[in-house]
Parts: C-alpha cells; sequence; structure tokens
C-alpha cells in the first residue's frame, strides 16, 4: 500500500481536525505540521505524533517526502501566497475556502496547478454532508424531475461570526452562503450563472463592532438554464449554542419536491451547569469517541485518496473561482442596490478593498 508525507498549515479549529485525520489514516506515511502559535503547535504535534513542527510553513517545502499539503491557516488573506508556494514547490494543495481575495489570484493558482500536473482543491465539506449529497442524486437521477426553484439558508451564531468578520474584510456572501453558492451550481451543473441581486441587512454586528458588518445577505441567482434561485447566509445568532450552524433547504422540480432539515436540533443536552446545548452541530463536526460527526473528516480522506490513488477531485479550483466571481457579484449588487451581470464584477473583492 503506498502512503504519502503529509503536510498541514496552521492548525486552528479546521487545521486540527485536518491533522488528526491524517494522523490516524493508514495511507499518511508520516504527518508534518506548521503553526505560528508556539502553544497550539506543541498540543497538536503531540496530539498527533507529527514528525516535524514548525512556525514557518516553508520550511515544510523543501521537505521531498511531502507530497501533499492541507492550508487551513487564517487570515484567509494567507491563502493564495500558501498556496501559490505549496504549488510552486511541486506540493497537491487542498486550500481552504476562499479560493483567493480576488479573482486574478485564482487564476494564478489554477494555472500553477496545471502547470505542475498537481491534485488542487478547495474546502466546500458541506459535498461531503449526506443530507446535501442526497438532494443532489434526487435532482441528477430525476427523482424530482426538472429543476424549477431552490433555496438554501444558513445561519450561524455570532460569535464565530465575530471572529471571521473581525479578521478579514469579506461578507456572508464570501465566507457563510459561500457553501450553499458552491452546493446549487453542483447539483445545477451544467448550468451557469449569468445574473445576480444582492441584499445585506444590518443590526447587532454593526452596533457590536461600530463597522458596517451585515448580519446577513440573501442572493438571488439566475442561471442560463432560466432557473433562479436563492442562497441566505448569516452570522448574527444569539451565542447560546457556540459554533452552532442551521440550514434549511427546498427543491422544487417538475415531479416533487425534497425539503431537508439541517438545522442540527435532533440531539439536545440540557445539564445544571451549563443549561441547553446542541451537540453536533457545527458546520465542520466534532469527534464522538470512535467516529466522527460531520462531513470534514470524510473531506480530509477524499483528498487524501486523490492523491494516493490519482483519483479526481470532488471540488475543481475552477469551480472554487466560479463561486467567487458569484460572490463578488452578489457584494457589488448590495453596494449598487442594482442587479449584476456575471462577468463584469470587479477583478478585486468589494469587501476586501473596502
Amino acid at each position: 500500500m503506498k502512503q504519502i508525507g503529509v503536510a498541514i498549515i496552521g492548525t486552528g479549529w479546521c487545521g486540527g481536525i485536518r491533522a488528526e485525520t491524517c494522523a490516524a489514516h493508514p495511507l499518511t506515511r508520516s504527518l508534518h505540521i506548521a503553526e505560528i502559535r508556539p502553544e497550539r503547535l506543541a498540543e497538536v504535534a503531540k496530539a498527533t505524533g507529527a514528525k516535524t513542527a514548525v512556525a514557518d510553513y516553508r520550511e515544510l517545502l523543501k521537505n521531498p517526502e511531502i507530497e501533499a499539503v492541507y492550508i487551513s491557516a487564517t487570515p484567509e488573506t494567507t491563502h493564495h501566497p500558501m498556496a501559490r508556494d505549496c504549488l510552486a514547490a511541486g506540493k497537491h494543495v487542498f486550500l481552504e475556502k476562499p479560493i483567493a481575495m480576488e479573482l486574478a489570484e485564482a487564476d494564478e493558482l489554477i494555472a500553477l496547478s496545471r502547470k505542475h500536473r498537481l491534485k488542487f482543491t478547495i474546502g466546500y465539506s458541506q459535498r461531503f454532508n449526506p443530507k446535501f449529497a442526497y438532494v443532489r442524486q434526487s435532482i441528477r437521477n430525476g427523482t424530482i424531475g426538472k429543476p424549477v426553484s431552490a433555496l438554501v439558508s444558513r445561519h450561524i451564531t455570532r460569535g464565530l461570526g465575530k471572529k471571521i468578520s473581525g479578521r478579514v474584510k469579506l461578507s456572508p456572501a464570501a465566507m457563510e452562503a459561500t457553501h450553499d453558492l458552491d452546493f446549487v451550481l453542483w447539483c445545477l451543473e451544467p448550468a451557469k450563472p449569468v445574473r445576480v441581486y444582492s441584499q445585506q441587512n444590518f443590526g447587532a454586528m454593526q452596533e457590536a463592532s461600530g463597522q458596517p458588518i451585515p448580519d446577513s445577505q440573501w442572493i438571488s441567482v439566475t442561471m442560463d438554464s432560466g432557473l433562479s434561485f436563492v442562497v441566505g447566509g448569516g452570522w448574527s445568532l444569539p451565542p447560546g449554542y457556540p459554533n452552532f450552524s442551521t440550514t434549511w433547504i427546498e427543491m422544487v422540480g417538475t415531479e416533487g419536491a425534497l425539503f431537508v432539515d439541517d438545522s442540527h436540533r435532533d440531539v439536545i443536552l440540557n445539564t445544571m451547569s451549563k443549561g441547553m446545548q446542541l451537540p453536533m452541530s457545527t458546520m465542520p463536526g466534532e469527534r464522538v469517541e470512535h467516529t466522527y460527526a460531520g462531513p470534514m473528516a470524510a473531506e480530509t480522506i477524499h483528498f487524501l485518496e486523490a492523491v494516493v490513488y490519482d483519483r479526481p477531485v470532488m471540488v475543481t479550483p475552477e469551480h472554487a473561482r466560479a463561486v467567487m466571481e458569484i460572490y463578488m457579484a452578489a457584494d457589488l449588487s448590495a453596494e449598487r442596490n442594482e442587479a449584476v451581470t456575471i462577468g463584469v464584477a470587479p477583478s478585486k473583492s468589494v469587501r476586501a478593498a473596502a
């Protein structure tokens, strides 16, 4: 059985999950990690038995034993330069979303991966959520007929929202609704988006920070097939359930309709010390003794297997770029208060340039 050396750059919440998953997998010959926080570096190195633990990720790129790299670093402005360096060094790359801050940066990364014939994918973990996969299956096999309309609504708590919006000037469209834009495009391919209209809603996030940070953003997308769909994303739910994520999906077709409750209200824990909680309710998921509840572990293993067995990646960088073009157009639409035609959005992210 072939085994490879794997590197994780950034071992925070998501990077820690990926490090632990890779460390336990038989296809991993050796694990190497990079983390700028000394205490976290030591903690993850001990938990995973990492062969290498460094503060500077560039030290890992010189190691010929490493074939695949997972980039889970924040802030998101680090994604492009880190991915560029890894691809230039001949490493296969898994990159957390977003793929880049500018379309030109995304194009550079795609060109580099093609030039060096490397696997390159973006972290859209919800494709590995069984409920989401079932929706796509019901569309692709004709169970609900020809799709007529689609709606996806996603919300997370303001504690996580403050953390995300505080480290980078990207909107709910770019950081939350992006998962569902990717999902709906995946379901409807090969149809392509042609027009976007979006509105942002302000409230708790703006009041708390004094900055123009929206609570939520709603996006209407028209496809070249004539179908229109709506995706909404927000990050200002009350902080009662740390990292709680709730999603509702409606898919209506000519022969049927599919409704999916991914609100994570099926397991409720109520204690005297902490009150009511919703375990296993985060988007990436969490470990529960011998198993893992959530899509991120499966997504991590998928990329590892794609590299080892030379299989196609689930999310192509071109698809991630298409999603990026939609949420950039959504931000521009919200700013102008008018619909935006895909292909005429600025090359730089509106929120990033603000």
